[in-house]
């Protein structure tokens, strides 16, 4: 023997004593150290069978032989680099070069990426609350108009009482004044454009904390929620009125009471002992109140449920349509870029970065969510704008180089007059165009007509009907243009733009028949800027940055908010 190792093996199977006419098998098996590769197809493995009534063997070949379970496996860096180092040296240097490069121009989000776990617990955090759906349809559409201004409060009217809850004297007047800015934040929001006409979310006030459905506005400075101090004109409302304390009572002398009262020029009521407040709104609404102090229970995007102290309107006065919103709301949640704003007041404390964003789902059954604090904005997709700075004005507002109905472009008037400027707000639910633009845009629909589309008047806005009720947008959404908003720049190519596609500017009414929600914005406001509203805004997430001074937008479902710098949120 050349060696005492096994060089092979014979397994010989007789058959059963019984029945020796099946015969006997065979099996060899040969060991060796290589390690074959892996056969592509099965191998047969030779078996003698012993054939009946005869002494011969005949070899067969019909049992498939399987790899040894003790193969080894060759790693993949042995695999792509074995016998050429050169390789994986090249491959190094090229994830070099692009690690450094990346650094060099994008400095901040490789420094965000180094600090995000260090500084998580001390970092401000952010707000999340979904957007709720009104389930309830009411008869007619009472869709709303905010841009509200506060006012000052004429001190030859105050003499009514807050009988026994407050003890301190009530304004019963309103005065006239310009408009200014509301604002939303971002919760669970409820809501659709038509019938129920806004969006709204809770919020919880007070000790012990209890529920308040507010109006999210981004047009809207102050916070305010109907209360008991007593109620003078006061809507149904979805909770009890909310009750204040005397101790809960803002002075005159607060800092954020001259702010809110900054746009009235006489004297204040010093013997009031408390900050009287006026709000007036676009469509003619207005809203009388008190300034109050109350613990605001808030739950953060890290999970964390916090108490803290914030300034708000007691609104004891609503006039107008406002009141119609009051059957499904219980007030309006303020979040504008003013200092009185609800993430303006959470942002000079350090709990947020003040950043607002809402997301309105397409959706029909409509909803959302809206939040603060910039742990949900996406650092990249998304299309920003320059927000312009007003001392006088806390709009979210920018400037429009361009709108085209499909190819058409819509005159804007002259370069450098107010008929460029565009204010996005969530407290309205429709979209307004200048007298100019909205002239041209029906203009343009009225090649409707080779589609059988007839125009029906409408006291507010524009239908189109046909032999047959449309049951939904998608049923004639086919005949409309998308309309482009361009910003930043004339040419194409390099400007930012916004789309707005028919099935968020039209809708279908009780009648069946479809109907234009962009209306004449000639006697709203000051009638030479275009307000983006609800409508115009769903199906994109859409960020107020104050930080940076911008706004910004993208295309998304609105249904699950992920939180973009640290964990998702659950």
């Amino acid at each position: 023997m050349e060696s005492d190792k096994i060089k092979g093996v014979v397994v010989i199977t007789l058959p059963p004593p019984d029945n020796p006419s099946l015969g006997k098998s065979i099996t060899a098996f040969t060991l060796t150290d290589d390690f074959p590769e892996p056969p592509r197809e099965s191998v047969a493995v030779d078996q003698e069978v012993q054939q009946p009534n005869s002494n011969h063997l005949t070899l067969t070949s019909n049992l498939p032989i399987q790899a040894p379970s003790y193969q080894r496996s060759i790693p993949l860096s042995r695999e792509l680099f074995a016998g050429t180092p050169r390789k994986l040296v090249v491959l190094l240097g090229i994830a070099l070069v692009a690690i450094y490069l990346y650094s060099s121009n994008f400095p901040e989000t490789l420094q965000e990426l180094r600090s995000s776990e260090k500084n998580d617990e001390d970092r401000p955090t952010s707000l999340l609350f979904p957007l709720y759906f009104e389930s309830e349809l009411g008869a007619t559409s009472d869709f709303q108009l905010k841009l509200g201004r506060t006012v000052g409060v004429n001190k030859d009217d105050l003499g009514a009482t807050f009988n026994d809850v407050l003890g301190v004297p009530k304004p019963s007047k309103l005065i006239s004044a310009t408009l200014k800015s509301d604002s939303s934040a971002v919760f669970p929001v409820r809501g659709d454009i038509y019938p129920d006409g806004l969006y709204y979310t809770y919020i919880m006030v007070g000790e012990p904390p209890r529920p308040y459905f507010l109006d999210i506005d981004t047009g809207s400075d102050l916070t305010w929620v109907q209360c008991d101090a007593p109620c003078t004109s006061c809507g149904k409302g979805r909770n009890p009125l909310y009750k204040p304390k005397r101790e809960n009572v803002v002075s005159f002398r607060d800092s954020l009471c001259m702010e809110v009262q900054r746009n009235y020029d006489g004297d204040q009521c010093v013997a009031c002992h408390q900050c009287d407040y006026e709000v007036q709104y676009a469509d003619q609404s207005s809203s009388l109140g008190v300034l109050v102090k109350d613990k605001f229970t808030l739950r953060f995007s890290n999970g964390s449920l916090t108490k803290l102290n914030a300034i708000f309107g007691c609104a004891y006065d609503q006039q107008g349509l406002l009141l119609n919103t009051l059957s499904r709301t219980d007030g309006i949640l303020g979040l504008s870029r003013a200092k009185v704003s609800l993430p303006s007041q959470l942002a000079s404390q350090g709990i947020i970065n003040n950043v607002v964003g809402h997301c309105l789902t397409g959706d029909p059954a409509g909803g959302g969510y809206l939040f603060l604090g910039d742990d949900y904005v996406p650092q990249w997709g998304m299309a920003w704008v320059a927000m312009l700075d007003s001392p006088s004005i806390d709009f979210y507002q920018t400037k429009v180089v361009r709108i085209d109905y499909g190819s058409s472009s819509l005159n804007l008037d002259t370069w450098g007059s107010n008929r460029e400027r565009v204010v996005f707000d969530s407290g309205s639910s429709y979209t307004y165009f200048t007298k100019e633009a909205y002239t041209q845009l029906v203009a343009n629909l009225e090649e409707l007509s080779v589609f059988g589309l007839i125009i029906q008047d409408s006291l507010d806005t524009i239908c189109w009907k046909t032999e047959s009720s449309f049951r939904s947008v998608k049923d004639v959404k086919q005949f409309f243009k998308p309309l482009t908003l361009q910003f930043g720049s004339r040419f194409w190519v390099v400007s930012t733009k916004l789309v707005i596609p028919p099935e968020n500017y039209l809708l279908i009414n009780k009648e069946g028949n479809v109907c234009l929600g962009i209306l004449d914005g000639s006697q709203v406001h000051d009638g030479s800027t275009i307000i983006l509203g609800d409508n115009a805004l769903r199906g994109k997430l859409v960020v107020y940055d104050n930080v940076n001074q911008r706004i910004g937008w993208t295309s998304s479902d609105c249904h699950n908010p992920r939180r973009i710098k640290h964990r998702p949120l659950v």
